[in-house]
């Protein structure tokens, strides 16, 4: 049986996908439903569903890094995207991330029967290569699609770059706070192990010298101000400690930070 995970924040339409469609005729069996993304996202841990259907239009949720996340995690899982959200150009987004169906509500019985009858017959063949059918953007009066003939990979490459750039975007915003790898696996709807390996194999950084890289970045720029004293710039950029300040800047950059400031910026400074 394949195991599916319905999220909507609609409880009547949760309601009546797990109770209206035959879900044994396709040999489906729904292990549980959730409210909100953040719920879902904690319930497809726990279940590995091989089908997940849900919205993308809900409160505290970024849908595209929602279909990153879980394509690139969960490569193998089939996404039905149901929603009231009409933007082409956000479909077509999806559809590049991973997504199987894109259906626009209300959608009909016969539109929701085919995209579950399309996903478990990609199930049925995930033994041999695979290759994409055509993917629809449903709507009743609305005709569009995404042309056939895209490859799926194992690993999704366009959810798996779609993350990155999204955490190295976070770490950035976000550098002088207390950061930690988890609080940004959870902007981008990965767990923190499988952000881990995606920083390293498309940067050949960790984590930490990910954050530490762009602490350093941004007290170069500070360190342009003489109104600064370095004890400052250092807790500006998120350390608490000058003394571990002073190690990772001369480790990063082959100098002291009094001696960047005296080389680059023209001002002399004690590192105090």
């Amino acid at each position: 049986m394949y195991r599916v995970v319905i999220i909507d924040d609609e409880p009547l339409i949760v309601e009546g996908l797990s109770k209206t469609i035959a879900w044994e005729k396709w040999s489906c069996q729904v292990t549980g439903t959730a409210c909100d993304g953040k719920e879902g996202m904690e319930l497809i841990r726990e279940k590995r569903p091989d089908i997940v259907i849900t919205d993308i239009n809900m409160p505290k949720l970024d849908g595209l890094k929602m279909i990153a996340g879980l394509k690139s995690e969960f490569p193998d899982m089939q996404l039905i995207i149901l929603t009231g959200y009409r933007e082409f150009e956000y479909a077509r987004q999806a559809i590049e991330l991973g997504v199987s169906r894109f259906l626009l509500k209300p959608s009909k019985m016969n539109e929701l029967e085919e995209a579950i009858e399309t996903v478990t017959g990609r199930l049925d063949q995930r033994a041999v290569p695979k290759i994409t059918p055509v993917l629809e953007f449903a709507q009743k009066d609305v005709n569009l699609s995404v042309p056939a003939g895209i490859t799926e990979i194992e690993e999704n490459s366009e959810a798996n770059s779609f993350i990155v750039k999204n955490a190295l975007e976070y770490i950035r915003e976000n550098s002088q706070e207390k950061l930690r790898l988890t609080d940004v696996a959870d902007q981008v709807y990965v767990s923190q192990w499988h952000l881990s390996k995606l920083l390293n194999r498309h940067t050949g950084k960790t984590f930490s010298d990910l954050l530490n890289g762009a602490r350093m970045d941004r007290s170069k720029e500070l360190l342009k101000d003489p109104a600064l004293r370095i004890c400052d710039v250092a807790e500006m950029v998120g350390f608490q400690d000058l003394a571990h300040f002073s190690r990772v800047f001369k480790k990063m950059e082959g100098m002291s930070a009094g001696e960047y400031r005296n080389t680059c910026c023209g001002t002399e400074e004690e590192e105090k």
